[in-house]
């Protein structure tokens, strides 16, 4: 009888253990479970919205234009905005579109009414220190377009002349580089946006219409004509917010991404840009 005791005691002790042991883990069980949206928060707000806000040109032609008798804006940057908008709410067309000039670019994503700038924004060490800039998607130079009747071929045909540029733009600072180098002077006068530049150029108030090339092709009529050197190599990069480092790396992910699938040389060839 001792012996048959013993197992019997032993299974109620294993009962007992077993009872305090599940009576433990209970609490656990009541537990909050663990969210499984784990979307950054710069994301998950554009997502929430349902559209993504960019900041763009509507006076630069092939890259972000305003058409006047349409009013639609059309352009490669807007093309790469739409591709964003795709990856980011499921539908290209969300979008909500700001028109932008060089001034008004930073103070757009400062101020939170944009969620990116995609808006020929040439990356500088300077302006990386204020915001997220992507790789680089497009790159150009610094040019010079003039009118043909004024004989000038170089930037050294200009010295003592009057260079038209947009505000905030970088090149100033890349023709005011070159004109050292050269030994010669040249006198700068500052507009809002391209399209008064260009009708300065065309008034006689400049010499000189300067900007990227790429952007100067849009200006081109048959009264004027772009010289052949290039100054400054300008790479434009999509920016964001500093703080919004989730939404920088998946924008910058998704343009590389479209640069490895043949995408944007496509969407240069579309616009002329190739």
């Amino acid at each position: 009888m001792k012996i048959a005791k013993k197992p019997a005691l032993l299974s109620l002790v294993i009962l007992l253990v077993c009872s305090i042991l599940l009576a433990g883990c209970g609490g656990s069980s009541t537990a909050p479970a663990a969210s499984k949206d784990e979307t950054p928060p710069d994301i998950k707000a554009i997502k929430d919205r349902g559209v993504l806000k960019a900041g763009i040109k509507v006076d630069v032609p092939k890259f972000g234009f305003k058409d006047p008798k349409t009013g639609n804006i059309e352009g490669f940057e807007i093309d790469l905005v739409k591709a964003l908008a795709k990856k980011i709410v499921g539908d290209e067309n969300k979008v909500e579109l700001t028109g932008t000039v060089a001034k008004t670019r930073g103070p757009l994503l400062d101020n939170g009414d944009v969620d990116l700038v995609l808006a020929t924004f040439t990356i500088t060490e300077e302006r990386k220190n204020s915001y997220n800039f992507t790789d680089p998607y497009f790159t150009d130079g610094v040019a010079l377009l003039v009118k043909k009747a004024s004989g000038a071929q170089s930037l050294k045909d200009l010295a003592g002349k009057k260079i038209g540029v947009a505000q905030s733009s970088t090149s100033r600072k890349a023709i005011q580089e070159e004109a050292d180098k050269l030994g010669i002077k040249v006198n700068f006068l500052e507009f809002g946006t391209y399209a008064e530049v260009k009708a300065a150029l065309d008034s006689g108030r400049v010499d000189c219409f300067s900007v990227d090339a790429a952007i100067l092709f849009g200006y081109l009529d048959d009264s004027t004509v772009i010289l052949p050197d290039r100054y400054s190599p300008q790479q434009y990069g999509a920016a964001t917010k500093k703080s919004n480092t989730a939404l920088a790396k998946l924008i910058n992910d998704t343009l590389n991404d479209m640069k490895k699938s043949g995408e944007i040389d496509k969407l240069l060839a579309k616009w002329g840009l190739k």
